[in-house]
């Protein structure tokens, strides 16, 4: 078979998107029936099975038990800005960004919350910054994996045990798939449709004691929205992380992100996990080694996401073009593959660099990926072959 034969197997699911991602394995609908609907989430039975949830995500991702769990809204962004916003201004603030989603952070701290001394330390897409700058008698905000570069912070070793300041820590698309070591990390915030692939909308924030220490004895200058408020009358309000929401949840996205959380239990717990995504990502990093054609956008190995693999297209030809050719180049394979019914919605992020972003989580099949990996090759010879 030459380069320019479509291959003859195709991945059975092609779910390959960095979120939301591919359902667990073997998910149809049934999984939903018991879902509580119709029903308050205030009830009894409501606050029960949310309350599972938190049980659940406690067990799976082994949080220790001086660390409060939390349903909130807004997905991941929420559970970040409710930490920044509630937080943050007792003291100054580094915020770390090598990707999208910190900048993004870095925007609402500098534009936003205004705050007076809070510095940047930033690198480009498919580099660490240099964590030795980070000062953490300052509180500290940062990206565990950076979802749209692939890059992530190799271990916890950077964060001291004796900080003074914060450290909050947005994983969204590292929890249940990379080791969080929670007695470094004051805050945690993940989303649902991240590596478990649960249904969006819905974020978890984790505080740690010291977290909840500065909640209680700090009172921001500015308005809180009502979603945000983790606090009243100076003290925490633990019904947040027994299973009482501030608003409204789906109850059935809840019951999803249940179902996700036992298949993570029959798989190993978080070992499993983390063993499928990495044995996930070992695929397309061996496709990468093989093929001069395409490498990682992450240049370090030891800071390579497991999850969230973005690659870029190093063929001469195609980097002799200019930078919006190439990036349609790589628009067209992507097309391509979506076409195909292969591979839906692997295209890089739109303020990445221009290349091909695969989702390697624990809820993709190993098999799938090797299924894909010659439909890869056929979409860039076939589209290489349009240049002329």
């Amino acid at each position: 078979m030459t380069d320019t034969t479509k291959p003859a197997t195709r991945p059975a699911r092609p779910y390959f998107s960095s979120g939301p991602c591919a359902k667990r394995p073997g998910w149809t609908v049934e999984a939903l029936t018991d879902a509580l609907l119709g029903r308050s989430h205030r009830s009894k039975p409501g606050k029960t099975r949310l309350q599972h949830a938190i049980d659940l995500t406690r067990e799976v991702l082994q949080v220790p038990d001086t660390h409060r769990i939390g349903i909130v809204p807004g997905s991941d962004t929420g559970a970040v800005e409710m930490a920044m916003w509630t937080m943050l201004g007792e003291r100054a603030v580094d915020v770390l960004a090598w990707e999208s989603f910190g900048s993004g952070w870095v925007t609402d701290v500098l534009k936003q919350l205004k705050l007076n001394d809070a510095r940047k330390i930033e690198a480009g897409y498919g580099e660490l910054p240099d964590l030795g700058q980070v000062d953490f008698d300052r509180d500290v905000i940062f990206t565990w994996n950076g979802t749209t570069s692939g890059v992530r912070v190799p271990n916890g070793d950077f964060i001291p045990n004796d900080r003074d300041g914060l450290t909050i820590c947005d994983a969204t698309s590292a929890a249940f798939a990379q080791d969080l070591p929670f007695d470094k990390l004051d805050v945690v915030t993940f989303s649902w449709q991240k590596v478990l692939g649960g249904e969006a909308a819905h974020g978890v924030i984790i505080l740690g004691p010291r977290a909840v220490e500065r909640l209680e004895s700090y009172t921001p200058d500015r308005a809180l929205p009502k979603i945000f408020r983790l606090t009243k009358g100076g003290k925490l309000i633990e019904g947040i992380f027994k299973g009482e929401t501030i608003n409204t949840p789906s109850m059935l996205c809840a019951e999803d992100y249940i179902d996700a959380l036992e298949w993570a239990k029959s798989v190993g717990g978080l070992k499993g996990l983390i063993e499928r995504a990495d044995a996930n990502a070992q695929v397309l990093w061996d496709f990468v080694d093989e093929n001069d054609w395409i490498g990682n956008l992450a240049k370090d190995p030891a800071t390579r996401s497991n999850t969230s693999v973005c690659l870029t297209i190093t063929d001469p030809d195609v980097l002799a073009l200019d930078a919006d050719a190439q990036a349609a180049f790589a628009k067209a394979l992507v097309g391509q593959l979506d076409k195909e019914g292969v591979a839906y919605d692997i295209g890089a992020y739109r303020d990445a660099p221009a290349g091909l972003r695969i989702w390697a989580g624990a809820t993709v099949e190993t098999a799938d990926l090797k299924a894909l990996l010659p439909w890869l090759t056929y979409a860039f010879e076939t589209q290489k072959k349009a240049l002329g």
